[in-house]
């Protein structure tokens, strides 16, 4: 697996340096526990890397060294980074083992030879906010999570079309024809697999920051390559496109409050005292005003995508459930995404109304078949984080991508350089492709996965 990941966080005058310097001599990162297991606030740790020999370099221009990482069992080595970077990422392999039933009730796991594991790689961005230590758990936290949800189903995930029980009995004579019937498939257990681990690592989160006294929540990113099929999954405004040379894929879908208005407004519907009467579910085109008393204007409510008009009332002066327009939309005057993980001890400033029942932790999930793409080696996904997204749109990064990789074939280290290079395309200077000059004012965490080398040999286990 060769994928290239950089990250910068935002420093005032600070810019990383252009493409094309030289790399800085590698040097290893040593363990540290993360000071948040340590009990001396939030920030960045490492995992212990003693026992992985075949750790390789991901370079870090922001911190200008080296940085091992490896992923056996999916262990993730993460990079260490500023207490005031709150993006995090991890990316590495997954090993996948097989369950055996015994005559016992308990089951056994054993370790099989190589050959016999479900091999896949994995990819993930973690944005964080109200501090860095939501991020940092999903970073060390989330593959676990998915490691053993795959586990759970394996068994499901290799036979030819899930089985009704997974203890390989059949209770009912026609049980697969039900299953034919619901259209199960493989990858559906993979993306259940999915949703239930980022509903365990939010769980987890919960549990530690509680128990530690920090707070924080993170969107969540991931991207798995298993059986020939990408898996993207996206909680939050993080965002994934699939650039090829003729076409431009989006591979998520960015969850924020004006984009999930409808199952908001539809739970403060349906639980009307989690606004605790301070705030009004209907959506109105500006905030009401006194002077709107008694006047008839345009609304919506959870079953309408369209509008109409009502008179207006006292109640629908109250603070809207949404403020806000674009990027400056707020869930409640206080948050700008609608999922991602943590956020348990949020509550709306000076009330005791919390965020985390109107927050998902639970993503959608994009299945990309590679293997059934004719790939070129310039086929490429691209991971990033808001940051990157609130100045450069899809077709701006396509035409990087494409303008950069077919001039650095023989470069080894081309796509880290992509990454570096669009990270770079954020921070104000003049470029002749996209005709702007924009600065992204936010942390931009980049990967650049290469689909060729997925596509090749990914069937096998």
């Amino acid at each position: 697996m060769s994928a290239g990941w950089f990250r910068r966080r935002f420093l005032p005058g600070g810019l990383l340096p252009a493409p094309g310097t030289p790399r800085p001599r590698a040097s290893p990162v040593p363990y540290r526990r993360p000071r948040f297991l340590r009990g001396s606030g939030s920030g960045p740790g490492t995992a212990d890397a003693s026992r992985r020999p075949d750790s390789r370099p991901v370079r870090s221009p922001a911190r200008g060294r080296s940085l091992p990482w490896n992923a056996g069992y999916a262990e993730i080595i993460n990079a260490e980074k500023s207490e005031f970077n709150e993006d995090q990422a991890a990316c590495g392999k997954l090993c996948i083992r097989r369950c055996e039933f015994g005559a016992e009730e308990d089951q056994e796991w054993v370790t099989l030879c190589p050959e016999e594991f479900l091999m896949g790689h994995y990819w993930a961005l973690f944005d964080g906010h109200g501090g860095p230590a939501a991020a940092i758990l999903a970073a060390n936290t989330l593959h676990s999570c998915l490691r053993r949800q795959l586990e759970a189903v394996v068994e499901g995930m290799v036979a030819t079309q899930p089985p009704m029980h997974l203890s390989g009995r059949c209770i009912c004579p026609s049980d697969p024809q039900f299953v034919e019937e619901k259209g199960i498939r493989a990858e559906d257990l993979v993306i259940g697999a999915l949703e239930s681990a980022f509903q365990e690592c939010d769980e987890v989160i919960g549990r530690e920051l509680e128990a530690s006294g920090q707070v924080g929540g993170c969107t969540a990113l991931v991207a798995v390559s298993l059986q020939g099929k990408l898996y993207v999954a996206n909680a939050g405004d993080s965002r994934a496109i699939l650039v090829r040379r003729d076409e431009v894929r989006p591979l998520s879908s960015e969850f924020t409050p004006e984009t999930e208005r409808q199952r908001i407004q539809q739970l403060a519907f349906v639980y009307p005292e989690l606004l605790a009467g301070e705030f009004t579910r209907l959506e109105f085109p500006r905030r009401l005003k006194g002077d709107d008393l008694g006047q008839k204007v345009l609304f919506r409510d959870h079953h309408m995508t369209g509008w109409s008009y009502k008179c207006v009332e006292k109640s629908d002066l109250k603070y809207p459930l949404i403020h806000g327009q674009g990027r400056q939309a707020r869930l409640l005057g206080t948050l700008a995404v609608s999922r991602g993980l943590g956020d348990h001890q949020l509550r709306v400033l000076d009330t005791d109304i919390q965020l985390k029942p109107f927050l998902l932790s639970v993503p959608q999930v994009t299945v990309l078949d590679v293997d059934q793409l004719e790939l070129q080696e310039e086929d490429v996904v691209v991971m990033a984080t808001d940051g990157l997204w609130d100045v450069l749109s899809n077709e701006q990064v396509a035409r990087l991508v494409r303008s950069f990789l077919p001039g650095n074939r023989e470069d080894p280290h081309r796509f880290s350089e992509l990454a570096q290079m669009l990270i770079h395309s954020t921070q104000g200077k003049d470029d002749s492709l996209t005709g702007e000059r924009q600065v992204s004012y936010d942390d931009v965490s980049v990967f650049v996965i290469p689909l060729h080398s997925q596509g090749q040999g990914s069937s096998g286990h």
